[in-house]
């Protein structure tokens, strides 16, 4: 048994798909902005585990996306093979970090905001 999909609410799934496309470079698997339907893949592993970005307009999501967001807990995991380079390049494209690269016991982490109404947690093992 394998995760073939997991999702994220967003305040606006064409916004998120904007940024998680241009700015972080994840790849299109389907795109129907009608639709307000945006998933997304790994550039590294296409065939990997989808991102549903999905809409949080219903009331739990939106008050579950919000907790989160006020903790200031992420929302997803993403993992890195060089966290500073990661964090160069994207503070260089304007991404805001909550957190910049701290080594843990297990390795380095970061948090950045996706524009979306979600912290994103950035590690690298």
């Amino acid at each position: 048994m394998k995760i073939s999909m997991t999702s994220v609410h967003v305040d606006d799934p064409l916004k998120a798909f904007e940024f998680y496309t241009e700015t972080l470079d994840f790849k299109e698997q389907m795109y129907m902005p009608e639709a307000k339907v945006a998933i997304v893949v790994s550039p590294e592993e296409p065939e990997g585990t989808a991102l549903l970005l999905e809409p949080s307009d219903n009331p739990v999501a939106q008050h579950y996306k919000q907790g989160l967001y006020e903790e200031g807990l992420p929302a997803i995991v993403l993992e890195v093979d060089d966290i500073w380079q990661e964090y160069d390049r994207l503070t260089k494209a304007g991404v805001e970090f909550k957190k910049e690269p701290t080594q843990t016991d297990w390795g380095y982490e970061a948090i950045f905001d996706d524009t979306c109404g979600n912290y994103i947690q950035m590690t690298q093992v």
